[in-house]
């Protein structure tokens, strides 16, 4: 898709560990896995995938590896966000074998601090299988491998096809037909772009896709990286186009959670939705489901596009010193493996198969339409607090995203104060 991510540069390790130690909900996982009596064929697990669906589908995964191998698999499963809180202090620990986790920085990260081990010789087995943006996801500056993937969350505009087919609507290209577009749908009575971030976090999605749109992936991934300045007029430039955007938005986005924004998207009350894959979650299944379809967040930029496309990939790691070394490997290429990774995204239904083998056939038209659109993508980026410190993501930039929401036009002021905390946590 693009140039590959660039490297994360050096942060101060006492600020970042500040950043994203947590309770110690982890901290009890070591002790469990040291006090059991260990065979010496069974891989340990530690999984974040924790709603229903994504257990079951982890659990199908394993049996599936189990019952060609001879290794059996103990699974620790831990809720995503505990899992973020601790992570840290937990593989500086004593870790389990193998560690579900996101590619692209959090991973080069650990990596950089030897805190995973190289999966390189998992890859030889995988070649071909995965895009190269993928594999530049789970490539660590040293030109290893740190992480097998198995499936992506893609973002998109999604909307109801029969909404747009009653009204006439057109797919939008450009920033001017979004526009357009919007300004009908209030005409009709809609809203036009459900909003929803009460919880902080669902604003990153569109300041990152406004950045892709404007400025290109690669200064997105630079200035997530604190190579560039927020107190610049490129910054200044994605704030003044989300401000032109937002009268287009539902009304109070700060009062009004992510899931309340969707459902207006399944009331039909709003016409389109910036969202992850996620969103199929509250769509019933059936006919409203299937009436669900997207389309590529427009194109601001002629000589930029619309190809880059944020799409979190999760994976799995070995930890820097796994007890069973043979059998963790084992598992990572079972993870990698096209059998896995269709088994996993059948079940799971936010989740689209990694690799690029994978048969679409047997999958609904909107997953195949997203795998087609993540496949085809000139660059791949994770999302903000994925592609950027945790500290400086959640400490800096979700406090900043909802004074913008409550005060958009104070944008001077609020590049120059994301600039100073910036520097006190890049250090640069």
């Amino acid at each position: 898709m693009h140039p590959r991510p660039p490297a994360p540069r050096g942060p101060r390790r006492r600020t970042l560990l500040r950043g994203l130690a947590g309770a110690g909900t982890l901290a009890a996982l070591p002790a469990l896995a040291g006090c059991s009596t260990r065979d010496p064929n069974t891989v340990t697990l530690v999984s974040n995938r924790a709603n229903d669906a994504q257990r079951t589908a982890v659990r199908d995964s394993v049996d599936l590896f189990e019952a060609g191998s001879d290794h059996r698999v103990e699974i620790n499963t831990i809720d995503a966000t505990s899992f973020q809180e601790s992570i840290n202090n937990y593989l500086q620990g004593t870790p389990d074998d193998v560690i579900g986790w996101f590619a692209g920085y959090r991973t080069r990260f650990f990596a950089e601090r030897g805190l995973i081990s190289d999966v390189s010789a998992v890859w030889e087995g995988l070649e071909g299988a995965f895009t190269d943006q993928v594999r530049d996801l789970c490539t660590a500056p040293d030109g290893r491998q740190y992480m097998v993937p198995d499936s992506t969350a893609p973002w998109a505009v999604f909307h109801r096809r029969s909404l747009f087919e009653e009204n006439g609507y057109e797919v939008p290209a450009t920033r001017a037909e979004f526009v357009e577009l919007c300004e009908r749908m209030r005409r009709d009575g809609l809203e036009p772009l459900a909003s929803g971030v009460r919880e902080g976090w669902p604003a990153m999605g569109m300041f990152d896709h406004l950045n892709l749109r404007i400025n290109g992936p690669e200064y997105h991934l630079e200035l997530l990286d604190g190579a560039h300045s927020w107190d610049s007029p490129e910054v200044r430039s994605v704030f003044g186009a989300w401000a032109e955007l937002l009268p287009h938005h539902q009304p109070d986005p700060l009062g009004r959670g992510i899931n309340e924004a969707q459902t207006a998207l399944v009331r039909r009350e709003a016409g389109m939705m910036l969202c992850g894959m996620f969103l199929t979650h509250v769509f019933p299944e059936g006919e409203d489901l299937d009436d669900l379809d997207c389309f590529p967040f427009p194109e601001f930029d002629p000589e930029i596009g619309a190809d880059a496309m944020e799409a979190p990939v999760d994976g799995f790691m070995a930890s820097a010193a796994p007890r069973n070394p043979e059998g963790a490997h084992a598992l990572l290429a079972h993870f990698g493996t096209l059998e896995a990774e269709e088994l996993y995204t059948a079940v799971d239904p936010q989740a689209l198969p990694a690799r690029v083998d994978a048969d679409i056939s047997g999958l609904s038209p909107l997953k195949a339409k997203v795998k087609d659109m993540v496949d085809n993508a000139g660059a791949l980026t994770q999302y903000m607090d994925r592609d950027s410190r945790p500290d400086f993501a959640s400490i800096v930039m979700i406090p900043a995203l909802q004074r913008f929401l409550s005060r958009p036009d104070d944008i001077a002021d609020l590049t120059a104060t994301i600039q100073r905390q910036k520097l006190s946590i890049f250090g640069q």
